[in-house]
């Protein structure tokens, strides 16, 4: 019964962890032969060849790899190839610099809407391997190495490219300069690429293979999958910019090439060029603002136009920790949204110290009913942490309340929950199973 490219696939992967490099290599030059449109499997060559010692041979094949993968839409896996080759003594100047013709900001070849060929699925079937007498390794390897350098298959290039994240919103210079400060990370079936609850102190390019983004359970161990991540895909930037701890792990599915960028890496780079910190930042908040406006009930009413209208009269401010963005008894200034970041809100007291009625974190607001009912502020709202906000001025949120009755009804719906528990909380006592009464004027709202 024949198998599968991906069973097919992990056959070789297993045969290569045994150290059987004849066998591993057959299998591979016999996908090529079956398949010459996988891309993928002529990296794979490249690593068997070095693997054995071949390295001229093998360089040959990543340098033909990464210059079909430049021209076909997949630069980071040409830069794993560029790491490979620099391993081998090899140069790789020339290839970078055609990275960053290709796909630095304002490089006339990158395109938001872009055809590139996607990987083989793994599910395509694949030809039972002939048996016979083992043939001598070098004659396989040659061949292997001939299949593997010949890419008369791809007839055609895109002319347009898909934008790396992140890297392509560096111009050359800056894109050469992190290019140069990243590290190149070839993980096997289940190993780690983040911890959740670890520091954030690198950002991760999926560069080829699969990454499973999951929980850690209650005993610790792998939890509930969230996501699947495949190539070009950026992870792992919040945490970085944030300074906050992990908030799931990321673990490799079977083979991945992972590329690495660490915070004193990064902090080397921003020294000579600032420029590439607020690329960083606005590329951030970007991603924060996009997951925002997909999860807030605040922005739900709206159609996609009316949130890019409502999100241009929104303020961008990073607040340090401990800093108070608002003050109890002050007067309202606007409405806030959480992009990232902790805060802790506060309720001062007559009889004692201030007690704390809660935390907000991302996509929470706050100092909406202040404005709506008239009232001063009734709590202070500190920062536990470096916080991103966006800030939009009392007015505008009064027309808003007054215009859209669905906004008006979601700020009520907030502050009667907050009231509720605020006021729970200030008095001591249980938190009760039913409904119940609530005079919104007594409440701590914020």
């Amino acid at each position: 019964m024949s198998m599968t490219l991906g069973e097919t696939r992990a056959q070789a992967q297993r045969l290569r962890m045994a150290s059987d490099y004849p066998g591993a290599l057959r299998l591979y030059d016999h996908l090529l032969a079956c398949l010459p449109l996988d891309y993928e499997i002529r990296f794979r060559i490249a690593d068997l060849l070095a693997k054995v010692g071949l390295s001229a041979e093998a360089a040959e094949v990543y340098r033909a790899v990464a210059t079909h993968d430049i021209r076909s839409g997949h630069p980071l896996p040409a830069i794993v190839a560029c790491a490979a080759l620099e391993q081998l003594g090899q140069p790789a100047d020339d290839l970078r610099a055609l990275l960053a013709d290709g796909y630095a900001a304002g490089s006339p070849h990158l395109a938001r809407v872009a055809v590139r060929q996607a990987p083989m699925a793994p599910t395509t079937p694949v030809p039972d391997l002939a048996e016979g007498e083992p043939e001598p390794f070098d004659v396989l390897a040659e061949r292997a190495r001939k299949r593997a350098v010949d890419l008369t298959a791809f007839t055609e290039y895109p002319p347009q490219l898909h934008p790396v994240p992140f890297l392509s919103e560096l111009a050359r210079d800056a894109f050469l300069a992190v290019l140069g400060s990243l590290e190149v990370l070839r993980l096997e079936d289940g190993a780690l690429v983040t911890r959740q609850g670890d520091p954030g102190d690198a950002l991760y390019l999926i560069a080829s293979g699969e990454v499973r983004v999951f929980l850690d359970g209650a005993d610790g161990q792998s939890g509930r999958v969230v996501a699947r991540l495949y190539e070009n895909t950026l992870v792992g930037e919040m945490a970085l910019v944030t300074g906050q701890p992990r908030s799931a792990s990321v673990a490799a599915v079977g083979e991945a090439d992972i590329l690495e960028v660490k915070r004193q890496a990064l902090a080397r780079v921003t020294e000579q060029l600032p420029v590439v910190r607020e690329v960083l930042d606005r590329f951030t908040r970007e991603r924060l603002i996009k997951n925002l406006l997909q999860t807030s009930p605040l922005f739900t009413p709206f159609t996609p136009a009316q949130q890019a209208d409502l999100l241009r009269r929104f303020e961008g401010h990073d607040v340090d920790t401990g800093t108070e963005v608002i003050r109890q008894g002050d007067e309202a200034m606007g409405l806030f949204v959480v992009l990232s970041g902790a805060l802790e809100v506060l309720a001062h007291t007559p009889e004692g110290p201030a007690v704390v009625l809660g935390q907000l974190g991302s996509s929470d607001i706050f100092g909406e009913m202040s404005l709506v009912s008239n009232q001063p502020i009734n709590a202070t709202v500190r920062a536990l942490s470096r916080t991103s906000l966006l800030f939009l001025a009392r007015t505008y949120v009064e027309r808003l309340a007054v215009a859209i009755p669905e906004v008006r009804a979601y700020f009520e719906s907030v502050a009667a929950q907050r009231a509720r528990d605020n006021n729970l909380r200030l008095r001591g006592r249980a938190f009760p199973s039913g409904e119940i009464e609530l005079d919104p004027s007594q409440a701590i709202l914020i």
